[in-house]
């Protein structure tokens, strides 16, 4: 281990760079071995730690794109009939697409316009899909979505959903659940046909809600709720965020797609 010094280090870390190597993988090699040369030092194998190299431990993570309404639209009318809804859930309720794909018909208040969370589908390494309860108490929760979209809401469960009402709401041609693997193909399709930006992905039109919900007005803490995002402070803002200002802050989302002339049916 003596062997190992700060020059040596900087090579290593600049041929696995000069390689192809994503930098994330870098960083996270070098802090790998970073965290075993402290080891060392506290066992006074070594003097001191050779990875000395500044920023090598921390990478610039790129800023996901964010669409405006009328490219949400667009994405959602360009993709397959039965995913439409899919899109404009996860753009306007911010849901995962674990959360959206684990969806059942009596999770859907038609009355209240809310979608309720219960749970999120996972997949096993064999292909073996589960659906799992969120990792926190603020991961159970019920979204508002724009009034604007009920129409929607309601054709898809007509057209598309399984039957019964614990029938899931989204699933493929055939009727099975949907996966990701399967439905990857859609979206890049959907994505070139709208002529959005070739770096989005699914996950960011989560992203984007949140940005056109901030921009409506909601708070971080009513934010924080509807993504249902888990922390130290989960508990005292699931307690005050009220179900009338998350459907104020639908309302005005709602607000939002009428302006840009958003086709809802």
């Amino acid at each position: 281990m003596a062997d190992v010094t700060t020059a040596r280090v900087r090579s290593w870390r600049g041929k696995l760079l000069a390689v192809g190597v994503g930098e994330p993988s870098v960083v996270k090699a070098y802090q790998l071995l970073r965290a075993l040369m402290n080891t060392a030092v506290d066992d006074e194998l070594i003097r001191r730690n050779p990875c000395r190299i500044k920023g090598a431990d921390r990478y610039d993570v790129p800023e996901r794109p964010v669409l405006t309404v009328a490219e949400v639209f667009a994405v959602a009318d360009s993709i397959a009939p039965r995913y439409r809804l899919l899109v404009l859930l996860a753009a306007f309720t911010t849901l995962r697409f674990g959360e959206l794909a684990a969806l059942r018909r009596r999770d859907i208040d038609l009355e209240g316009l809310t979608v309720i969370v219960h749970r999120a589908q996972a997949e096993l390494q064999d292909g073996r899909l589960f659906d799992k309860a969120p990792k926190s108490a603020a991961g159970v929760r019920s979204v508002s979505f724009p009034a604007e979209l009920l129409d929607a809401v309601t054709h898809h469960l007509e057209h598309f959903a399984a039957p019964g009402r614990d029938g899931h709401v989204f699933v493929g041609p055939q009727g099975g659940q949907l996966r990701r693997s399967n439905f990857r193909d859609d979206w890049v399709k959907a994505r070139k046909a709208a002529g959005v930006t070739a770096e989005l992905h699914f996950h960011d039109l989560r992203h984007t809600g949140n940005t056109l919900a901030s921009t409506a007005g909601a708070s971080t803490r009513e934010l924080m709720t509807r993504m249902g995002h888990s922390s130290s402070r989960a508990a005292l803002i699931y307690q005050h965020m009220t179900s009338d200002r998350d459907r104020a802050i639908a309302d005005r989302l709602g607000a939002m797609i009428r302006e840009v002339g958003g086709e809802v049916s």
